[in-house]
């Protein structure tokens, strides 16, 4: 949907077209799984879909709300102390409260909502709601020249946190305000310091294989490897795993069982690739990416123990057939498979993957296109 159309929704529904145009996106992550809540480093770029909003201020306390994607309407009092229920409206609920909190006056406004970033792929939907939120609200009802984009990515961590009830990390909202056309951001998961990378594959391209499953595993997979983490970091006597050598790793070895030593050198290794990336990255050296990316597959694959049949397929597919790198994108246990690979061979690729997925599990598996594009922003 874009800005013309939004703005047409908007007079249907609030009578003018006097609203400004405000978008966020989604975001992908290259290269760095697992490796946020061990105090590591992250490879997110925002991607071109993404959330649009047409907002006013309405000159009153009441909030106004359509989201046209699911064709539902809501309101609710601005300084309302519970808010609405709809979930998709607690986004943008909490990010006003959030805001009032650093001090922005948010008041009533009227606001219609759309976006294109798949559902349940992982490019993270909700950060693009309320960082769009975030940057429209600041701008309309406060000075952006007040807070850094850190901020208001902060502003909609603390939303997921405190009105959704998703104890999430950084990365999404981070990448959904600082992304950049042109470039990926190494994000420094403890001291929130980043860079940004250039992003120019001459010959190359991202795809997403969402491989439409989501396995729901006994007991608590990814708790069950922060928890293998820690106990690392603890026998090794550093804060969190981000400061762990890897002789300090096997002095330890038997004491933390093959297990938890499998977890550790997981993260290690990957501490390694996400550096090997940035310094190929900076020579265009694109068929090095690709290798860290399978090196990191099998890193999940065999010692961290996050993936599944269906994405261990995907990507074997993907190396047999000539794709320059390709590993699991998210948690695991299913979702999405992140490929880079050359422009010649991108829709032979696609076709084939589709059929054989298909052939295997009897179910479709979805090719989503990417391009890295801009953060938070206003349109017009």
């Amino acid at each position: 949907m874009n800005a013309d159309q939004i703005i047409e929704i908007f007079k249907n529904k609030f009578g003018s077209d006097e609203a400004r145009i405000y978008a966020a996106p989604g975001r992908i992550n290259l290269i760095g799984e697992h490796t946020d809540y061990n105090g590591g480093f992250v490879f997110p770029g925002a991607v071109t879909q993404g959330i649009m909003a047409a907002i006013r201020a309405n000159g009153t306390n009441e909030v106004r709300l359509y989201a046209a994607d699911v064709d539902e309407y809501g309101t609710y009092m601005a300084d309302d102390p519970e808010g609405p229920a709809q979930r998709h409206f607690r986004y943008v609920y909490g990010v006003g409260r959030e805001l009032m909190e650093k001090g922005v006056e948010v008041k009533g406004f009227d606001a219609v909502y759309a976006g294109d970033v798949p559902l349940g792929a992982g490019m993270s939907s909700s950060a693009a709601l309320s960082c769009c939120f975030a940057y429209a609200l600041t701008d309309l009802f406060g000075s952006l020249d007040k807070f850094s984009k850190m901020d208001l990515a902060k502003a909609g961590q603390a939303t997921e946190h405190k009105y959704i009830g998703v104890n999430c990390g950084i990365m999404d909202q981070f990448a959904s305000m600082h992304g950049r056309e042109g470039s990926l951001m190494r994000l420094d998961c403890r001291s929130g310091e980043f860079r940004y990378y250039p992003w120019n594959p001459k010959g190359y391209r991202l795809m997403l294989i969402n491989s439409c499953v989501k396995h729901e595993l006994v007991g608590s997979p990814y708790n069950d490897r922060r928890r293998s983490c820690e106990h690392v970091a603890q026998l090794a006597g550093v804060e969190t795993l981000r400061d762990c050598t890897w002789e300090q790793l096997e002095a330890i070895r038997q004491q933390a069982g093959e297990e938890d030593y499998r977890r550790a050198r997981y993260v290690l290794g990957e501490a390694d690739r996400v550096q090997a990336v940035c310094d190929a990255l900076e020579r265009d050296d694109y068929k090095m990416v690709g290798k860290q990316m399978y090196l990191t597959h099998k890193g999940l694959s065999e010692d961290y123990e996050v993936s599944c049949e269906e994405l261990d397929f995907l990507v074997e597919e993907a190396q047999k057939n000539g794709v320059t790198g390709a590993r699991i994108m998210g948690g695991g246990f299913g979702g999405c498979c992140i490929c880079l690979i050359e422009e010649q061979k991108y829709c032979e690729f696609a076709d084939y993957i589709q059929k054989a997925y298909k052939a295997r599990f009897d179910t479709e598996c979805k090719i989503i296109d990417v391009e890295i594009g801009n953060g938070a922003r206003r349109v017009r």
